[in-house]
């Protein structure tokens, strides 16, 4: 069967993923996410859609994060009114993800421009989801959906798609949203994909490894260590699905194993509050060496000296703590968020440490920080950045480059080609030359807009 790829979304950058298939009678779309990071993110996420939502019949949803799934109301909005599918923890995350992300849109629109969507469009979405377990086949018109795991939050899903009918041989494309970070700390490592045709594969970490486990639990410790020999403050910009939990989990962990610090830890996200509920309430699904905590510690989400700040009254009263202190705060890459405020407080200190363990987008807040600029702006303040900076890579819940290309070689001549999406442009064009070079499997980075004609 004859069906047009179309990339409208996650490429030439690592947010926004949007993949458009269109069959016969059938198109169908792959994540609907949120621009984030970039200097015209909020341009491009205000722009019509460049396809007709109404004539869309299908959403398939790889998993919660906002980058895929951030722009969903706006398609409904705009006339979509098919089916969503994902599994049930990525409806339930989503639940919690979208009205979130719409109070700070709420605050960051200004008051003569028009809301990208508002609280009815997330309702009318939910309205339209329906769930699809893991190894479950769909019908969905043209095509037949199967979602793997991927590894990478809880309920993410790789999107494997053949031709809906009998045919003697079954071509396939795999979508494989994002890629956990092998081993995960938390769950199941992403199922092998051996008999995909076509690949549509993430690249976000396509040019560089992370450190190991037992050096990223090595680093936090230094990382405490020396902020609390300074009696500052250690700051910790955190995604509030998967990061916070995984952080949440080790430093747990190394409190059962006596070596955790005396400093206060304040979570000051009710995001992630939320969404930890959500993970403590999915145990089954972690990796067999969590779950064997979990039937000694019945929370591996909480430990002394942890509190969860849920309104801003909590949140301002961090300030009379007195240091050492730690506070996990969201957005992840300073875009928004509660950390906004600690960074416009702390960040002038050099007491002080700001801590990246996540991917940091080009342009964004969190990037310039992390690369070192001096001199910031948050809020209409003017800082100046003194504090310390750190980074630890092995806290990414994405694959790295090593383990990309052994992801990518399980369909080694089976697989006939690999769209390489989902990633700075740098990053991507090295992932494509190394699978080219190494599994010998042709790769191609495509363009916004770009369409390529495949058979199923």
């Amino acid at each position: 069967m004859k069906t047009l790829l179309t990339f409208h979304g996650g490429v030439g950058a690592v947010t926004g993923s949007n993949f458009l298939l269109t069959g016969p009678h059938t198109k169908m779309l792959i994540d609907c996410g949120l621009i984030q990071g970039e200097k015209f993110a909020h341009d491009l996420n205000r722009a019509e859609f460049p396809y007709d939502p109404s004539t869309v019949d299908f959403l398939v949803v790889t998993h919660a994060h906002i980058d895929h799934v951030g722009r969903i109301p706006k398609l409904v909005r705009d006339g979509f009114a098919g089916k969503i599918i994902s599994t049930e923890e990525t409806y339930l995350l989503a639940k919690l993800m979208l009205p979130d992300a719409f109070s700070v849109l709420r605050m960051e629109t200004a008051q003569n421009e028009e809301l990208l969507y508002d609280e009815k469009d997330i309702e009318q979405a939910f309205s339209l989801w329906e769930t699809l377990p893991y190894h479950e086949k769909k019908t969905v018109g043209d095509f037949d959906v199967f979602l793997k795991d991927s590894g990478h939050i809880l309920g993410s899903a790789m999107v494997e798609v053949t031709a809906n009918g009998e045919q003697t041989e079954k071509r396939k494309i795999v979508f494989t949203g994002d890629l956990g970070n092998t081993p995960t700390p938390l769950l199941n490592p992403a199922e092998p994909i051996t008999d995909a045709t076509y690949i549509v594969m993430e690249s976000v970490y396509g040019d560089r490894n992370h450190e190991g486990g037992e050096r990223r639990k090595e680093r936090l410790k230094e990382v405490i260590q020396e902020m609390v020999e300074r009696k500052g403050v250690l700051l910790i910009p955190c995604f509030s699905l998967e990061k916070t939990q995984v952080l949440l989990s080790e430093m747990d962990e190394m409190y059962e194993d006596k070596e955790l610090f005396t400093a206060p830890v304040f979570l000051d996200s009710p995001l992630a509050i939320k969404v930890t509920d959500v993970y403590r309430e999915s145990g089954d699904k972690f990796r067999p060496e969590i779950q064997e905590r979990l039937r000694k510690d019945d929370d591996v989400f909480s430990f002394p000296n942890l509190h969860l700040t849920m309104d801003a009254r909590d949140s301002s009263e961090i300030l009379r703590a007195p240091n050492p202190k730690i506070i996990i705060a969201g957005s992840g890459m300073s875009a928004g968020g509660r950390i906004l405020d600690h960074e416009r407080r702390y960040l002038g200190d050099p007491s002080n440490t700001i801590l990246f363990i996540g991917y940091q987008a080009v342009g964004g807040l969190g990037r310039r920080i992390q690369e070192g600029q001096k001199n910031i702006r948050i809020n209409h303040d003017e800082i100046k950045v003194k504090a310390h900076i750190e980074t630890i890579t092995g806290y990414s819940s994405h694959m790295d480059s090593d383990h990309l290309i052994e992801f990518a070689s399980k369909g080694e001549g089976v697989t006939e080609k690999i769209f390489v999406v989902m990633g700075d442009p740098k990053s991507s064009l090295f992932l494509a030359q190394r699978i080219k070079d190494y599994v010998g499997i042709e790769t191609y980075v495509p363009e916004v807009g770009e369409s390529a004609e495949i058979e199923l």
